[in-house]
């Protein structure tokens, strides 16, 4: 893309209705939450995070690109890169959300850069949300995603090892079952968290992709469970691909940052895999 395409987007905006049924709440839960716990109920207030299981694509499949996602083009730029990741997001919490409500996102294109990264051409691209229920706005959302070349081989970042003494440390243990849904709740057709020879043969992967998003949604309700309520403010990055093979699980820590902050981190190996940091703000 030309710098003179990149203007032409930027500033797009787009508005999408929806809710999470009661059905898809006890669908997240199942997937997702304390099994000795219940799954909300329609006008209780689901656990932050759920919102992204609310707007999900309706793309039909004549309109899927190879790798699952839509075809590039719409909302977002026909990017020529063929990798794409959920790389970082940042939300502030204004307001619960509850099961069964009406829902509007209001979206804006925020920026469109290209530029040259550690493995070659990138393109960055910022997208703002903000979500509303029936009290008002409840949450604004920052989203990065990039796009890359696939190279010729999987070519992961440096590692960086986990906290040797976390104050909280738990594992989460990776499943097909998992992956899939997941991939299901977001209705997200990526093939690199369902399709194994894709994955490889395609993408170059050693084996399938556990999602950013989900690991993201680990860490927040560890966040939620360490300070026995939902942070105020969130961020967090990927910084190396958590993959599902041979059966190896998933850590998820949290050690005392500044500030009163919580870092959070998942892992896999001794590595790193997805950082966050929630923040509470001071009650009276």
């Amino acid at each position: 893309m030309s710098a003179g395409e990149h203007a032409v987007f930027q500033g797009r905006t787009e508005k999408k209705s929806g809710s999470i049924t009661p059905v898809q709440a006890a669908q997240l839960h199942a997937t997702l939450g304390d099994a000795d716990r219940p799954a909300p109920g329609p006008g209780e207030d689901m656990p932050p995070l759920w919102h992204w299981c609310a707007f999900n694509p309706t793309t039909p499949l004549a309109g899927l690109a190879r790798d699952g996602h839509p075809v590039p083009g719409g909302f977002l730029p026909p990017v020529r890169l063929a990798r794409r990741m959920w790389a970082s997001g940042s939300l502030r919490f204004l307001a619960p959300l509850r099961v069964g409500e009406a829902l509007r996102q209001q979206s804006r294109l925020a920026r469109v850069e290209e530029k040259e990264g550690r493995t070659g051409p990138m393109v960055l691209i910022t997208v703002e949300h903000e979500v509303s229920g029936a009290r008002g706005v409840a949450i604004e959302e920052v989203q990065n995603i990039v796009y890359l070349d696939i190279p010729e081989s999987f070519a992961p970042p440096p590692k960086k090892p986990m906290p040797g003494n976390p104050s909280l440390s738990e594992t989460r243990m990776l499943s097909e079952a998992l992956l899939f849904r997941y991939s299901a709740l977001t209705f997200n057709a990526h093939r690199i968290h369902y399709d194994l020879p894709y994955a490889r043969e395609v993408e170059h992967y050693p084996g399938l992709v556990v999602h950013g998003p989900l690991q993201a949604t680990w860490l927040m309700e560890m966040a939620c469970r360490a300070r026995g309520r939902c942070p105020s403010a969130f961020e967090f990055r990927a910084v190396h691909p958590m993959l599902l093979t041979g059966g190896r699980a998933a850590q998820v820590m949290a050690e005392e940052a500044e500030a009163g902050a919580l870092r959070l981190i998942t892992g896999q190996d001794g590595h790193q895999c997805t950082q966050a940091t929630a923040r509470w703000e001071e009650t009276a």
